[in-house]
């Protein structure tokens, strides 16, 4: 399981703080769109008509975030996301992004991506195999690869880009950030993240009507299980020899209230606003409610299930913990983990069945 999403706040602002001039000024003079990139007219054309997206979007949009504004004058034919699942929701929308960041770390020398291979986008992504900016655990994303890609629209809405990484890439193409009420990255609404890329890629009205439509799956899940409504239940994993509970502001935590489970906020008291962390064993008994989800691989999951501690749990002795495989099989906990519009409709189904 991935937790390393928000242990690289400094490290990001040390990278962006460091990137030398003279080298993002080489990729700027490749970025935003140039005709003049190191490819041959016959593959640039190819390339960007395999990318291009539908041309229904509106155009131009103007995308209020929380580092400012950014306007996108006209349909991007090269976006590059910056966000750990942003690709996805852009694949939503019919486009396929030329870079994207790799949430999960793809076997060396595997082709193609992992990540491109989930259920829920590998259709989605066909033969097109994009560019990889960055990796999960990296001290940031690789600003020369970016602006080599000449996008005309980075996104970098599930991210956590500082000001100082915003700067930099606003300079390579137009930059759409974070919400702007997101206060801490990773901790809004999963329709809210939706809907920001929806904007910036001209198709809000689409974006609205795919919340919709898991709103009321989601809704449909509540009237065939009133039960949950009475039931606590919480996400975790195990990860670095520890139970890690996620907070009902993270999108793990977001799906399980959306479907009627009541939230642990106790968790929440003590998460020092991360979307995770490592509960010490004397507060194991803030993990033992109604339903447990475990996101876990196969090992990690037997390693838990080695657990004392957590063997001994009410809730686990009672048979109500889900266990969900993170990568491996039908990759139920990556599905929850990632939340995007394509993703949920297939976590959904998985959790309802996990439950029985």
């Amino acid at each position: 399981m991935l937790l390393d999403r928000t242990t690289r706040m400094k490290p990001w602002r040390q990278l962006a703080a460091t990137v030398s001039a003279a080298a993002l000024g080489v990729g700027l003079l490749a970025g935003c769109g140039s005709e003049t990139a190191a490819t041959d007219g016959k593959d640039k054309k190819k390339d960007d008509a395999a990318n291009a997206p539908a041309a229904t979007g509106a155009f131009p949009v103007t995308v209020e975030h929380f580092f400012g504004s950014t306007e996108v004058k006209k349909a991007p034919q090269r976006v590059v996301t910056v966000g750990y699942t942003d690709d996805q929701t852009v694949l939503a929308f019919g486009i396929k992004p030329v870079g994207m960041t790799d949430q999960y770390p793809n076997p060396a020398g595997q082709s193609p991506d992992i990540n491109t291979q989930w259920p829920w986008v590998k259709d989605k992504w066909g033969e097109t195999k994009p560019e990889v900016i960055m990796s999960n655990g990296d001290a940031g994303p690789n600003f020369e690869k970016i602006a080599a890609l000449r996008p005309d629209l980075i996104i970098a809405v599930y991210s956590e880009v500082d000001q100082a990484a915003y700067d930099k890439l606003s300079k390579i193409a137009p930059t759409v950030g974070r919400t702007k009420a997101e206060k801490e990255p990773f901790s809004a609404p999963w329709s809210d993240n939706a809907l920001q890329i929806a904007k910036a890629v001209g198709k809000e009205t689409e974006g609205k009507a795919m919340i919709q439509g898991i709103q009321d799956k989601l809704a449909t899940v509540k009237k065939a299980h009133p039960e949950f409504a009475t039931q606590t239940a919480v996400a975790v994993s195990w990860y670095k020899d520890a139970v890690n509970p996620f907070t009902s502001t993270d999108v793990r935590g977001q799906l399980l209230t959306g479907m009627g489970f009541k939230p642990q906020t106790e968790l929440d008291k003590i998460s020092e606003g991360k979307f995770s962390f490592a509960l010490s064993p004397e507060r194991m008994n803030l993990i033992d409610v109604d339903r447990v989800f475990v996101i876990n691989d196969k090992a990690d999951t037997d390693a838990l299930k080695k657990s004392e501690l957590f063997a001994n749990l009410k809730v686990t002795k009672a048979n109500k913990v889900s266990y969900l495989l993170d990568s491996e099989g039908p990759a139920a906990g990556a599905a929850m983990s990632q939340a995007t519009l394509p993703a949920l409709p297939f976590a959904i189904d998985e959790l309802v069945k996990s439950v029985g």
